[in-house]
């Protein structure tokens, strides 16, 4: 039976790295889309021969949401799976100063996502089928004082992937929410990270894979997280405001 291709936004990234390998080793054609393709033509290769399956590049630009449209038309074929991977973090002092910077950082983690989700979720719609994959972030479950601009981005982003999810409940369109918690990877380098709650880019591509074969709805990359932000967003206003956390 042949598989259907995934596509993965955001390609660059170590975990979306680890999810192209995991469905390359199913078999999955691969298109692959990212600012700078050209970066991903030593993962093409690899996979294409390690795996013997296509792998396309794209060139995609998550802020130009006027050039979306135009970019799913550009894919060989409509995807069965589509994986967003695109995220920004930025610097949280640097956000509170310069709302250009902070602009950035929210269109990056939730407008441009949620566009070009919102378009493939339509085309899928239209077909009949085709799953989707948010990675949003634990840290937009409550809002804190050391990462609020990007935690703020990934709650919109968070509540976009739950009213898609909920709006195509009765139709062959599934979506996945993925908070992953802290991840080792190019973008949390030199963070001190404690080794319990942090998942390497594979455990995350592993999960995905799981929960997507399983009809997940969110999923915690590693189930610690369901605990701790159960007991954050349990802490009452007027306690959380005095912590620094």
């Amino acid at each position: 039976m042949t598989k259907g291709p995934v596509l993965i936004l955001g390609a660059t990234s170590d975990m979306a790295q680890a999810v192209a390998r995991s469905y390359a080793a199913l078999g999955h054609p691969l298109q692959l889309a990212a600012r700078r393709p050209e970066a991903l033509e030593k993962l093409k290769a690899d996979l294409e021969l390690r795996h013997s399956v296509p792998v396309s590049l794209h060139a995609f630009d998550v802020l130009d949401t006027g050039s979306h449209p135009a970019f799913i038309e550009t894919l060989p074929a409509l995807p069965e799976i589509a994986i967003c991977a695109v995220g920004m973090m930025g610097e949280q002092v640097e956000n509170e100063q310069d709302m250009a910077a902070a602009a950035q950082v929210m269109r990056s983690n939730y407008e441009g996502p949620a566009t070009i989700l919102a378009l493939l979720a339509n085309r899928f719609d239209a077909r009949g089928s085709g799953q989707i994959v948010g990675i949003s972030s634990v840290a937009g479950l409550r809002g804190r004082a050391t990462n609020y601009v990007y935690g703020s981005a990934k709650a919109g982003f968070t509540a976009f992937l739950s009213g898609l999810r909920n709006r195509f409940a009765k139709r062959n369109v599934h979506v996945l929410t993925v908070l992953p918690g802290f991840v080792a990877t190019r973008m949390t380098e030199g963070m001190d990270l404690p080794p319990r709650l942090t998942a390497e880019p594979e455990e995350v591509a592993e999960a995905i894979v799981k929960a997507l074969s399983k009809g997940r709805n969110v999923i915690y990359v590693r189930k610690i997280w369901w605990l701790i932000m159960a007991i954050i967003t349990s802490i009452p206003e007027a306690i959380f405001k005095k912590l620094r956390i």
